[in-house]
């Protein structure tokens, strides 16, 4: 006798305060990428009329919203953060189903996305502005924030509770409401963050979620209420969305792709470097903005390198992340899958570049149901090449060999992205150098490419985004504008720069 099917949960948008379906009647399947049989649930396929919808919302709410004293939001927050902390296991069990990524890094999102929200909660009594002197006497001149308005938030894959948490909590402590439309593989990491926001208090349309493709999304740029996009994806897009707002004169915040690369010289200590560049390249299945797609090697210590690089990644486990001992999961779905080994063999065709290890799609046993690829290493790859040049996305990494630290500093600015770069050498002069010279908006030193911390800004040079940074204090820039303020307490008109006071 068979066993009955097992049933698939509905989830919802969440507009206004409510939870419901779309307007288009239309679903889509939530599917696990290591196992394409497990339908983790359906989601709505919202269209232009909800994000109407749920924009009309965080209008309705702003007024409220804005108005609350920031720390009374801040404990909003902290309350949040609570909730995400008490539920941190359950969450990164669904997101490993929904993502893929190991059970490990699921629990690590989640708490980027706790550690993201008590540093924003801090932020309620700290909002700084500042005070200066006025030119002029009996004047005085001070600045502070305000809310931007709505903001239209677009996240991605990759970091299903983490990226989205960057966005809203500061958008929330700055008194913004907003609209989210996260990536349409992992909507139930969202669902989940939205739901803790519901349960900590967070008033009616200040948070709301709309799920579903690229037409929500178009939908949510084009929205002439609201005022402010952050978007983290592809380059390609954002530079569409980054058309659309200058045309509507919209505040538009991109955190796009990277071409990241390690320096490792000859003086490293090379198992540590190892090790990093291990994390690095396959940490998240090369699906990180972060990898590690290039270790630029010296060549003194290359061949020893590539020996022992080569034989661990032939050793890393590949398989459903919810198995503690899997090392490297499934990429997100068929179509990330064409264009990595689409770049595979692109690398294969390159001359003199080697195919080291992996390259292949697994496909047989506990693969056959999956978006399993062998972690892939070239090596002598040379500057130039596209495999050198351009975002895989993927388990796929090139290594390059150099001569001086000029030369690897050389390479390793020589894309058009310049969000992270690394350095592994024992000389504090030699590591200060390549601060100094990395044009990338994170540098590391003695560590991997990954491994961003909420207190600091993320962000990068050149076409990784348009200048902004998340995280850290810097990010109250995106979510909240300057306004200055001058007091005039002389009793008469003061003309600036007019009625210089003779000394």
């Amino acid at each position: 006798m068979e066993k009955p099917a097992k049933k698939v949960e509905k989830y919802y948008n969440y507009i206004g305060g409510q939870w419901v379906e779309s307007s288009s009647g239309e679903w889509f399947e939530n599917i696990n990428p290591a196992d394409t049989s497990d339908v983790i649930g359906i989601f709505p396929k919202s269209n232009a009329e909800d994000v109407n919808r749920a924009v009309q919302a965080a209008a309705e709410a702003a007024d409220r919203w804005r108005k609350t004293p920031a720390p009374r939001r801040a404990e909003i927050l902290f309350r949040l953060g609570e909730i995400l902390r008490k539920n941190k296991d359950t969450y990164a069990e669904q997101m490993t189903r929904e993502m893929g990524k190991v059970i490990k890094e699921a629990g690590g999102d989640v708490q980027e996305a706790i550690d993201c929200t008590y540093f924003a909660a801090g932020e309620g009594r700290r909002l700084h502005g500042f005070t200066t002197p006025a030119e002029l006497p009996n004047k005085a001149a001070m600045c502070v924030r305000q809310p931007v308005g709505i903001c239209g938030l677009i996240t991605p894959f990759n970091f299903p509770m983490a990226i989205p948490s960057w966005k809203l909590m500061p958008a929330l402590i700055c008194g913004n409401t907003v609209v989210l439309k996260p990536g349409e593989d992992v909507p139930l990491s969202a669902v989940n963050l939205v739901k803790a926001c519901e349960e900590a208090g967070i008033p009616p349309g200040v948070v709301n979620l709309v799920n579903g493709d690229a037409e929500a999304g178009r939908a949510l740029v084009t929205h002439e209420k609201v005022r402010l996009i952050s978007f983290t994806g592809s380059t390609d897009t954002g530079r569409l969305i980054a058309e659309e707002c200058a045309r509507q004169n919209k505040i538009v915040s991109l955190e796009m792709g990277g071409k990241n690369a390690i320096i490792i010289m000859d003086d490293a200590a090379i198992d540590n470097a190892i090790e990093g560049s291990l994390w690095g390249a396959f940490g998240t299945s090369g699906q990180r903005c972060t990898a590690s797609s290039r270790l630029v090697v010296h060549k003194k210590i290359y061949k020893e390198f590539v020996e022992k690089f080569v034989e661990r990644a032939k050793n890393l486990k590949v398989g459903n992340g919810l198995d503690p001992k899997t090392d490297v999961g499934p990429v997100i779905n068929e179509q990330a899958v064409e264009k990595i080994l689409t770049y595979i063999e692109i690398g294969k065709n390159e001359d003199k570049a080697k195919l080291a290890c992996g390259g292949n799609r697994l496909t047989e046993g506990d693969y056959k149901k999956g978006y399993f690829i062998e972690p892939t290493v070239f090596i002598d790859v040379e500057p130039g090449m596209r495999i050198e040049q351009e975002e895989i996305f993927g388990p796929v990494t090139a290594i390059i060999p150099f001569s001086t630290l000029e030369e690897a500093i050389e390479i390793v600015n020589g894309v058009k992205y310049g969000l992270s770069s690394a350095i592994y050498t024992q000389d504090v002069n030699k590591a200060f150098y390549a601060i100094q010279e990395l044009y990338t908006g994170i540098c590391y030193v003695n560590s991997a490419t990954i491994g961003a911390e909420v207190h600091l800004p993320f962000g990068g040079t050149k076409a990784t985004g348009n200048g902004h940074r998340e995280a850290g204090t810097q990010v109250l820039d995106i979510f909240s504008e300057w306004k200055a303020i001058y007091i005039d307490y002389s009793g008469k008109l003061q003309k600036a720069q007019i009625d210089i006071v003779e000394v």
